[in-house]
C-alpha cells in the first residue's frame, strides 16, 4: 500500500474525523463551519483537518481569506482496493467451506 494509503487508514481511524468528512461529503467547509459542529476548540479541529489532508482524503483550496476544506472521494481508492482484496478473500474462503460442508452432506447421505 502507497503512503496516501497509509495516511488515509489513519485518517479513518478516528471517530471524529470521520464525522469531519461525513460533513465535508455534503458540503464544503471552512475550519470555523466544520468546528460549528463539534465541541472542540479551532486548534483541535484544524488538527484532525490536516490528518484529513495528510491522508489525501481533503483538499484545501484558498478563497480569498477564507481556507475551503474540500472532500477528495479520489482519496479512498486506496481503502476501497484494500478492501475489496480482503473481499476477495472472504469469497474464496467462504466457498471452500460451502464445498466443503457440501462434500460432508454428500458423504452423510451415501453412509
Amino acid at each position: 500500500m502507497n503512503m496516501a494509503g497509509e495516511g488515509a487508514f489513519r485518517a479513518l481511524a478516528d471517530p471524529t474525523r470521520r464525522a469531519i468528512l461525513a460533513l465535508l461529503a455534503e458540503e464544503d467547509m471552512t475550519i470555523g463551519r466544520v468546528a460549528e459542529n463539534f465541541a472542540m476548540t479551532r486548534p483541535a479541529v484544524k488538527k484532525h483537518l490536516k490528518v484529513l489532508e495528510e491522508g489525501d482524503l481533503i483538499r484545501v483550496e484558498v478563497r480569498g481569506r477564507e481556507r475551503v476544506n474540500r472532500f477528495r472521494p479520489e482519496g479512498l481508492r486506496a481503502v476501497k482496493g484494500w478492501l475489496t482484496d480482503l473481499d476477495r478473500y472472504w469469497d474464496v474462503r467462504l466457498a471452500r467451506l460451502k464445498a466443503e460442508v457440501e462434500k460432508e452432506m454428500e458423504h452423510g447421505r451415501d453412509g
